[in-house]
């Protein structure tokens, strides 16, 4: 049975993981990490920070806070030996180097998004992205989310730009020339694949796939409705991840 300490766990995202996996046999839920005090304990106890935990006694770290909490995370999993699995997304190629680095010392899975259905919807779009003329990925988010685009679509952007380049597939071009409101066709994450960020209050997370050719489309969407929608891949790398040093990136491997 491994022990967890999730930090971040004042959050509704934290709070969503502590019910989840406290309710799982395999897992130990030891402690919310918070400068606030969560308003569900779960049985858990609370700290302020990870340094107020005994280290011995934690196995695991699941980190959904902040990119700068992120960072605090893989400082102290490495000088520790503490695993670490990260759900935190835009963090900065600096941030995400001191991450890559802490992975030399401990294990550590870091994904963009923990839901099976996400996973394999990224899958399926890789495998439609040759056959089709044109992609563009639409996500759609809570309103505190504080950045666009999501690490999904971006993710799922390279998986389809990845696709399409092994099967012989150029680069995508935009046929709208004339744009009378800036940025009205989104954002080019990669290879000309667009990506149209909403925040709205009232979602969670979903995301919508498009693809289009002469004569047919092809959407494939995927929502999360309810934050429980992660529990099982979070539980799937934190089942996967000990203090051995190595680096994980997504869960993909993870799901046969």
């Amino acid at each position: 049975m491994k022990s967890l300490a999730i930090v971040g766990g004042a959050g509704r995202m934290g709070q969503a993981l502590a019910e989840g996996l406290g309710a799982r046999e395999e897992f130990t839920l030891l402690a919310l990490v918070d400068e606030h005090e969560p308003r569900e304990l779960f049985g858990a106890l609370y700290a302020s920070s990870l340094d107020e935990l005994d280290a011995t006694k934690v196995d695991v770290v699941v980190n959904f806070s902040s990119p700068q909490g992120v960072i605090d995370s893989a400082t102290w999993c490495a000088a520790h030996r503490v695993a670490l699995v990260i759900g935190t997304t835009g963090l900065s190629d600096e941030q995400r180097h001191v991450v890559e680095e802490a992975a030399t010392r401990v294990g550590v899975v870091m994904a963009s998004n923990f839901a099976i259905g996400a996973v394999l919807s990224e899958r399926f779009a890789a495998m439609a992205a040759p056959y089709f003329e044109r992609v563009e990925i639409v996500e759609l988010h809570h309103d505190r989310k504080v950045d666009a685009p999501s690490g999904t679509s971006i993710t799922t952007a390279a998986a389809i730009a990845a696709a399409r380049k092994r099967a012989g597939r150029a680069p995508l071009s935009d046929p709208t020339t004339r744009h009378t409101v800036d940025g009205a066709r989104g954002a080019d994450a990669r290879d000309g694949i667009k990506i149209h960020s909403v925040r709205l209050p009232g979602l969670v997370a979903h995301q919508e796939i498009l693809f289009g050719s002469a004569g047919e489309g092809l959407t494939i969407r995927h929502d999360s409705f309810d934050r429980q929608s992660f529990v099982h891949g979070v539980a799937l790398a934190a089942n996967a991840i000990d203090a051995a040093p190595q680096f994980i990136d997504g869960i993909t491997s993870l799901v046969p």
